[in-house]
């Protein structure tokens, strides 16, 4: 999750260069300023909040927070007043 200026053409810059590295990283945009990833593990998941961490632009404010699967299951979420059904678990390891 994180809050980032957008206030100067530098400050944008750097909210993209952000952006793009954790588009890089595997992340998705679950919604605007909150970007989720699935971790096979919890050393897994260190691996990826050391890396993104590095990242952080200088101003603003990043928040990493570490769920586990079932955690992320019990998610509700609604759309107006409709309860929207759960997402699926993302498969642990998916091969092409």
């Amino acid at each position: 999750m994180f809050d980032l200026p957008t206030d100067t053409k530098k400050a944008r810059k750097a909210y993209a260069r952000f952006r793009n590295e954790l588009l890089r990283d595997g992340f998705t945009m679950m919604q605007f300023s909150v970007y989720i990833r699935h971790c096979a593990s919890i050393q897994n998941a260190g691996v990826h909040v050391s890396r993104m961490g590095r990242c952080v632009p200088d101003a603003g404010e990043v928040r990493f927070l570490v769920i586990t699967d079932r955690q992320f299951g019990k998610i509700l979420t609604y759309v107006g007043k409709t309860r929207i059904p759960n997402e699926p678990a993302p498969a642990q390891l998916m091969l092409l």
